[in-house]
């Protein structure tokens, strides 16, 4: 039985004035569309992906879509440019299946790194992306923690920005860490990090980090700010091998501090990234479930928390044509997105 028709009330099923509504999940995005599905009570939408032997990618969307609002699940992690044009595929496929609207749900957008041209003759790859995805038929963009917010300006779509730090800050607040310092590895996540101490309400240190290549490995110089005998919370946008949370983590606690915990939105993990971290004095390292490929297994340090609560609200008030902003007043993060899912669902 189809269920994307989904209003309903303790009686009967209804079907939703804003039309029907459809999520389905490419490679990269099955676990969490199915979790996205979950927390609005419907059913994940049938689609297949077909690798042939020379590398070509094949998608086929398994339900009518005529009319519908599509919302696909595909996050641009690893192999990235597979990910990458298999999402532009299915784009194609449901504009041409003659879908409403499609909304490409990206949880990790990889390429958001190359979001500047700062040495001479490269490519602007995320300006790229932006417009391969405009060309492909996508009506609107929905991400999480862009590595440069300024990003959204690459497209002439509406982008929707989400931020994990609701989910994040609202376990860390749960733990309740006596003497916390949150800790940024850099200026570049700076503005993210103070807000983090506003809602921690915990002071701010940065760390002057540098990297001499393109080698993934930075060097962390010093640390601006007091950590003797306080916990120390590092906050980051999405770390790919550990070596900038590891760094910070041994500066730490060269300079006194006691217990250290680290959080990021997304968590690559590259090869050999574990045995680094457990190595490190991280007590614990927590992450959200935006990327579902694993090199190796997380260090037993590692926590994974979900977001599909927080992509689920987002894609209802896509759908209903509201605005998301109330995702962004993190006073009672849990209450909000519990409170609207309710409300989709009827329970209320």
């Amino acid at each position: 039985m189809d269920k994307s028709l989904i209003c309903y009330d303790d009686s009967s099923k209804k079907t939703d004035p804003y039309g029907e509504l459809k999520i389905f999940a490419g490679s990269s995005g099955k676990q969490l569309g199915r979790a996205i599905c979950g927390r609005l009570g419907m059913d994940l939408a049938r689609s297949e992906t077909l690798v042939f032997s020379e590398g070509n990618v094949f998608v086929r969307v398994l339900e009518n879509v005529r009319g519908r609002d599509v919302f696909i699940v595909q996050g641009i992690d690893y192999p990235v440019n597979d990910n990458f044009v298999e999402l532009l595929f299915w784009i194609d496929a449901f504009k041409r299946a003659s879908a409403t609207q499609v909304t490409a749900v990206i949880p990790y957008f990889s390429y958001a790194k190359g979001d500047k041209k700062d040495e001479p003759r490269v490519s602007i790859r995320a300006r790229v992306c932006a417009d391969c995805i405009e060309a492909a038929g996508a009506d609107r963009v929905l991400t999480m923690d862009l590595h440069s917010p300024q990003i959204q300006g690459f497209f002439k779509i509406p982008v929707d920005h989400l931020y994990a730090m609701p989910v994040l800050v609202e376990y860390f607040r749960f733990k309740r860490i006596p003497d916390l310092v949150v800790a940024a590895p850099d200026v570049g996540f700076g503005k993210q990090a103070y807000k983090f101490g506003e809602m921690m309400n915990a002071p701010v240190v940065f760390g002057n980090k540098t990297r001499r290549g393109h080698d993934e490995k930075a060097e962390m110089l010093d640390i601006v700010g007091q950590v003797e005998g306080k916990n120390v919370l590092i906050v980051d946008d999405f770390t790919i091998s550990g070596g900038t949370l590891c760094e910070m983590a041994v500066a730490c606690r060269k300079r006194g501090a006691r217990e250290i915990y680290a959080c990021v939105s997304h968590g690559v993990f590259s090869k050999g990234s574990a045995a680094k971290i457990i190595q490190s004095p991280i007590k614990e390292l927590v992450l959200t479930d935006t990327i579902e490929y694993r090199f190796e297994p997380l260090a037993p340090c590692c926590k994974v928390v979900s977001i599909a609560s927080l992509f689920a609200d987002a894609i209802i008030s896509i759908h209903r044509r509201e605005s998301v902003s109330r995702l962004f007043d993190y006073d009672s993060p849990g209450h909000r997105m519990d409170s609207s899912l309710k409300s989709f669902r009827g329970k209320d």
